[in-house]
Protein backbone atom coordinates (compact mmCIF):
# COMPACT_ATOMS: atom_id res chain seq x y z
CA UNK A 1 0.00 0.00 0.00
CA UNK A 2 2.61 2.31 0.88
CA UNK A 3 4.34 1.28 -2.66
CA UNK A 4 1.66 2.01 -4.20
CA UNK A 5 0.92 5.69 -2.40
CA UNK A 6 4.79 6.87 -3.22
CA UNK A 7 4.60 5.54 -6.64
CA UNK A 8 1.32 7.64 -7.26
CA UNK A 9 2.95 10.80 -5.93
CA UNK A 10 6.13 10.15 -7.80
CA UNK A 11 4.22 9.80 -11.36
CA UNK A 12 1.71 13.09 -10.28
CA UNK A 13 5.27 15.18 -9.94
CA UNK A 14 6.27 13.78 -13.17
CA UNK A 15 3.23 14.57 -14.54
CA UNK A 16 3.49 18.22 -13.56
CA UNK A 17 7.05 18.36 -14.61
CA UNK A 18 5.52 17.66 -18.46
CA UNK A 19 2.84 20.07 -17.42
CA UNK A 20 4.63 22.83 -16.93
CA UNK A 21 5.94 22.48 -20.51
CA UNK A 22 2.24 21.89 -21.88
CA UNK A 23 0.73 24.60 -20.44
CA UNK A 24 -0.37 26.39 -16.93
CA UNK A 25 -4.39 24.98 -17.17
CA UNK A 26 -3.27 21.81 -17.21
CA UNK A 27 -0.37 22.61 -14.14
CA UNK A 28 -2.80 24.46 -12.13
CA UNK A 29 -4.90 20.80 -12.37
CA UNK A 30 -1.59 19.46 -11.69
CA UNK A 31 -1.35 20.90 -8.34
CA UNK A 32 -4.29 20.15 -7.41
CA UNK A 33 -4.38 16.88 -7.77
CA UNK A 34 -0.59 16.49 -6.52
CA UNK A 35 -1.84 17.91 -2.88
CA UNK A 36 -5.03 15.89 -3.40
CA UNK A 37 -2.75 12.65 -3.20
CA UNK A 38 -0.61 14.03 -0.50
CA UNK A 39 -2.97 14.94 1.62
CA UNK A 40 -0.91 18.32 1.82
CA UNK A 41 -3.01 21.49 2.34
CA UNK A 42 -2.99 24.18 -0.15
CA UNK A 43 -0.58 27.17 0.65
CA UNK A 44 -2.74 30.49 -0.16
CA UNK A 45 -1.44 33.87 0.14
CA UNK A 46 -3.88 36.92 1.14
CA UNK A 47 -3.37 40.48 0.78
CA UNK A 48 -5.86 43.58 0.47
CA UNK A 49 -5.26 47.29 -0.19
CA UNK A 50 -6.91 48.49 2.65
CA UNK A 51 -4.41 47.67 4.64
CA UNK A 52 -3.07 44.77 7.13
CA UNK A 53 -5.75 46.36 10.10
CA UNK A 54 -8.65 46.29 8.36
CA UNK A 55 -11.77 43.95 9.37
CA UNK A 56 -12.10 42.41 5.72
CA UNK A 57 -8.77 40.99 5.18
CA UNK A 58 -9.17 39.25 9.31
CA UNK A 59 -12.07 37.91 8.69
CA UNK A 60 -11.01 36.55 4.82
CA UNK A 61 -7.52 35.12 6.41
CA UNK A 62 -9.56 33.16 9.45
CA UNK A 63 -12.36 31.29 6.88
CA UNK A 64 -9.41 30.30 4.29
CA UNK A 65 -7.40 28.87 8.00
CA UNK A 66 -10.31 25.81 7.32
CA UNK A 67 -9.16 25.22 3.70
CA UNK A 68 -5.20 25.71 3.85
CA UNK A 69 -1.90 27.44 5.45
CA UNK A 70 -2.81 31.01 5.36
CA UNK A 71 0.39 33.24 4.93
CA UNK A 72 -0.62 37.52 5.16
CA UNK A 73 0.90 39.97 3.28
CA UNK A 74 -0.55 43.09 3.46
CA UNK A 75 -0.27 46.96 3.39
CA UNK A 76 1.05 48.53 6.39
CA UNK A 77 -1.25 51.24 5.58
CA UNK A 78 -4.51 51.58 3.11
CA UNK A 79 -3.62 51.59 -0.40
CA UNK A 80 -6.62 52.08 -2.21
CA UNK A 81 -6.71 52.75 -5.83
CA UNK A 82 -3.34 52.17 -6.52
CA UNK A 83 -4.22 50.15 -9.23
CA UNK A 84 -1.46 47.67 -10.75
CA UNK A 85 1.50 49.54 -9.50
CA UNK A 86 4.92 48.77 -8.28
CA UNK A 87 6.63 50.67 -6.07
CA UNK A 88 10.36 51.64 -7.59
CA UNK A 89 11.43 54.97 -6.05
CA UNK A 90 12.13 53.76 -2.55
CA UNK A 91 12.65 50.89 -0.23
CA UNK A 92 9.96 48.76 0.43
CA UNK A 93 10.07 47.66 4.43
CA UNK A 94 8.88 44.54 5.51
CA UNK A 95 7.62 43.63 9.36
CA UNK A 96 6.66 40.15 10.24
CA UNK A 97 3.83 40.65 12.98
CA UNK A 98 2.76 36.76 13.62
CA UNK A 99 3.50 33.69 12.40
CA UNK A 100 2.70 33.83 8.46
CA UNK A 101 1.74 37.39 9.23
CA UNK A 102 3.90 40.32 7.35
CA UNK A 103 3.07 43.83 6.54
CA UNK A 104 4.63 45.77 3.68
CA UNK A 105 4.76 49.47 3.42
CA UNK A 106 3.88 49.17 -0.17
CA UNK A 107 1.00 48.54 -2.30
CA UNK A 108 -0.70 45.28 -2.84
CA UNK A 109 1.25 44.58 -6.11
CA UNK A 110 4.26 45.31 -3.88
CA UNK A 111 3.40 42.40 -1.11
CA UNK A 112 2.31 39.82 -3.76
CA UNK A 113 5.55 40.21 -5.44
CA UNK A 114 7.89 40.08 -2.51
CA UNK A 115 5.82 37.42 -0.90
CA UNK A 116 6.30 35.16 -3.86
CA UNK A 117 9.76 36.00 -4.53
CA UNK A 118 11.26 36.52 -1.13
CA UNK A 119 8.94 36.10 1.98
CA UNK A 120 7.43 32.90 1.13
CA UNK A 121 9.50 29.74 1.87
CA UNK A 122 7.67 28.16 -1.15
CA UNK A 123 5.11 29.04 -3.85
CA UNK A 124 1.39 29.13 -3.03
CA UNK A 125 -1.21 27.64 -4.64
CA UNK A 126 -3.37 30.30 -4.60
CA UNK A 127 -3.81 33.98 -3.83
CA UNK A 128 -6.88 35.76 -2.72
CA UNK A 129 -6.98 40.10 -2.17
CA UNK A 130 -9.71 41.71 0.42
CA UNK A 131 -12.06 41.72 1.33
CA UNK A 132 -12.33 45.34 0.40
CA UNK A 133 -14.54 47.84 2.15
CA UNK A 134 -16.56 48.82 -1.15
CA UNK A 135 -17.37 47.07 -4.20
CA UNK A 136 -15.05 47.09 -7.71
CA UNK A 137 -17.68 46.96 -10.22
CA UNK A 138 -17.59 48.04 -13.97
CA UNK A 139 -14.82 50.59 -14.82
CA UNK A 140 -13.23 50.64 -11.32
CA UNK A 141 -11.48 47.44 -11.15
CA UNK A 142 -8.30 49.25 -13.30
CA UNK A 143 -8.17 51.71 -10.78
CA UNK A 144 -8.89 48.92 -7.99
CA UNK A 145 -5.56 47.73 -5.53
CA UNK A 146 -7.82 44.72 -4.57
CA UNK A 147 -8.11 43.41 -8.02
CA UNK A 148 -4.49 44.18 -8.48
CA UNK A 149 -3.08 41.90 -6.29
CA UNK A 150 -5.16 39.18 -7.89
CA UNK A 151 -3.67 40.40 -10.99
CA UNK A 152 -0.40 40.29 -9.64
CA UNK A 153 -0.79 36.45 -9.08
CA UNK A 154 -1.59 35.85 -12.82
CA UNK A 155 1.68 37.69 -13.83
CA UNK A 156 3.17 34.51 -11.89
CA UNK A 157 1.06 31.64 -13.26
CA UNK A 158 -0.71 30.82 -10.45
CA UNK A 159 -4.96 31.82 -9.76
CA UNK A 160 -6.10 34.86 -8.32
CA UNK A 161 -9.35 36.25 -6.93
CA UNK A 162 -10.32 39.35 -5.93
CA UNK A 163 -13.04 39.67 -2.98
CA UNK A 164 -15.28 42.94 -2.27
CA UNK A 165 -18.12 43.41 0.31
CA UNK A 166 -20.22 45.94 -1.69
CA UNK A 167 -20.85 47.63 1.61
CA UNK A 168 -18.26 49.86 3.21
CA UNK A 169 -18.95 48.77 6.71
CA UNK A 170 -20.77 45.67 7.51
CA UNK A 171 -20.65 41.47 8.64
CA UNK A 172 -17.88 40.38 6.21
CA UNK A 173 -18.38 36.37 7.32
CA UNK A 174 -20.72 35.82 5.13
CA UNK A 175 -18.73 37.15 2.19
CA UNK A 176 -15.18 35.06 3.69
CA UNK A 177 -17.35 32.37 4.06
CA UNK A 178 -18.44 32.05 0.16
CA UNK A 179 -14.69 33.31 -0.80
CA UNK A 180 -13.47 30.03 0.72
CA UNK A 181 -16.00 27.78 -0.88
CA UNK A 182 -15.06 29.64 -4.36
CA UNK A 183 -11.04 29.15 -3.78
CA UNK A 184 -12.00 25.50 -2.96
CA UNK A 185 -13.42 25.41 -6.05
CA UNK A 186 -10.49 27.32 -7.75
CA UNK A 187 -8.12 24.82 -6.47
CA UNK A 188 -9.55 21.97 -7.66
CA UNK A 189 -10.67 23.16 -11.26
CA UNK A 190 -7.94 25.55 -12.08
CA UNK A 191 -8.30 28.69 -13.98
CA UNK A 192 -6.89 29.81 -17.28
CA UNK A 193 -3.66 31.48 -17.28
CA UNK A 194 -3.91 34.78 -17.03
CA UNK A 195 -7.27 35.24 -15.49
CA UNK A 196 -8.85 35.96 -12.22
CA UNK A 197 -11.96 36.34 -10.78
CA UNK A 198 -13.15 39.64 -9.42
CA UNK A 199 -15.99 38.69 -6.72
CA UNK A 200 -18.34 41.64 -5.38
CA UNK A 201 -20.46 40.43 -2.83
CA UNK A 202 -23.74 41.94 -1.36
CA UNK A 203 -23.75 42.86 2.58
CA UNK A 204 -26.05 40.22 4.25
CA UNK A 205 -26.52 36.26 3.50
CA UNK A 206 -25.60 34.59 0.98
CA UNK A 207 -28.34 34.06 -1.71
CA UNK A 208 -26.96 33.07 -4.78
CA UNK A 209 -24.17 34.38 -7.24
CA UNK A 210 -23.83 35.41 -10.79
CA UNK A 211 -21.42 34.90 -13.46
CA UNK A 212 -20.80 37.95 -15.51
CA UNK A 213 -19.23 40.86 -17.32
CA UNK A 214 -17.29 43.57 -16.24
CA UNK A 215 -20.35 46.72 -16.63
CA UNK A 216 -19.70 50.17 -17.68
CA UNK A 217 -20.75 53.19 -16.31
CA UNK A 218 -20.70 56.99 -16.39
CA UNK A 219 -19.28 59.23 -13.84
CA UNK A 220 -18.60 62.61 -12.75
CA UNK A 221 -15.59 63.22 -10.36
CA UNK A 222 -16.49 64.95 -7.19
CA UNK A 223 -13.14 67.36 -6.66
CA UNK A 224 -12.80 69.72 -3.90
CA UNK A 225 -10.81 72.84 -4.70
CA UNK A 226 -8.95 74.77 -1.87
CA UNK A 227 -5.79 76.73 -0.31
CA UNK A 228 -3.75 74.98 2.45
CA UNK A 229 -2.27 76.55 5.59
CA UNK A 230 0.64 77.82 3.59
CA UNK A 231 -1.85 79.67 0.25
CA UNK A 232 -0.98 76.82 -1.79
CA UNK A 233 -3.82 75.62 -4.24
CA UNK A 234 -4.62 71.78 -3.69
CA UNK A 235 -7.16 69.52 -5.36
CA UNK A 236 -8.94 66.90 -3.75
CA UNK A 237 -10.68 64.15 -5.04
CA UNK A 238 -13.78 62.42 -4.26
CA UNK A 239 -16.32 59.96 -4.23
CA UNK A 240 -17.29 59.68 -7.87
CA UNK A 241 -21.27 60.28 -9.56
CA UNK A 242 -21.64 57.31 -11.19
CA UNK A 243 -24.52 56.32 -13.47
CA UNK A 244 -24.89 52.77 -14.70
CA UNK A 245 -25.61 51.82 -17.73
CA UNK A 246 -28.62 49.08 -17.95
CA UNK A 247 -27.44 45.29 -19.13
CA UNK A 248 -28.82 42.40 -17.14
CA UNK A 249 -25.75 40.24 -17.50
CA UNK A 250 -22.84 42.86 -16.00
CA UNK A 251 -21.87 42.99 -12.45
CA UNK A 252 -23.79 45.76 -11.51
CA UNK A 253 -26.69 44.04 -12.61
CA UNK A 254 -26.21 40.68 -10.36
CA UNK A 255 -25.58 43.24 -7.06
CA UNK A 256 -28.94 44.97 -7.54
CA UNK A 257 -30.45 41.93 -7.81
CA UNK A 258 -28.78 41.03 -4.44
CA UNK A 259 -26.56 38.35 -6.08
CA UNK A 260 -23.06 37.71 -5.72
CA UNK A 261 -21.04 38.53 -8.89
CA UNK A 262 -18.35 37.24 -9.98
CA UNK A 263 -16.23 38.60 -12.67
CA UNK A 264 -13.41 36.71 -15.07
CA UNK A 265 -10.80 39.29 -15.79
CA UNK A 266 -7.80 39.38 -18.24
CA UNK A 267 -4.25 40.84 -17.72
CA UNK A 268 -4.63 40.64 -21.85
CA UNK A 269 -5.89 44.12 -22.72
CA UNK A 270 -5.54 43.60 -26.14
CA UNK A 271 -9.17 44.45 -28.27
CA UNK A 272 -8.73 41.11 -30.56
CA UNK A 273 -11.40 42.37 -32.78
CA UNK A 274 -10.74 45.55 -33.42
CA UNK A 275 -6.58 44.04 -33.99
CA UNK A 276 -7.86 42.11 -36.63
CA UNK A 277 -9.60 45.53 -38.71
CA UNK A 278 -6.59 47.16 -37.69
CA UNK A 279 -4.28 44.68 -39.90
CA UNK A 280 -6.20 45.69 -42.92
CA UNK A 281 -4.96 49.19 -42.57
CA UNK A 282 -1.59 49.84 -44.76
CA UNK A 283 0.48 52.79 -45.70
CA UNK A 284 0.89 53.89 -41.83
Amino acid sequence: MHGDYTNSVWVLKAAIAIADLMGEDFFYFSISREREVEQVKPKILVTNDDGYFSEGIAALANALEEIGEVTVVAPASEQSATAHSITLTRPLRVRQLEERRYSVDGTPTDCVLLAITKILPERPDIVLSGINHGANLGDDVTYSGTVAGALEASIFKLPGIAVSLTAREGDFKPAAGFAAKLAQRVLKEGLPAGTILNVNVPPGEIRGARFTHQGTASSVSNIIEGIDPRGKQYYWIGVQKVSVNEDACNDFAAINDGLVSITPLRTDLTDYRLLEKLKAWENL
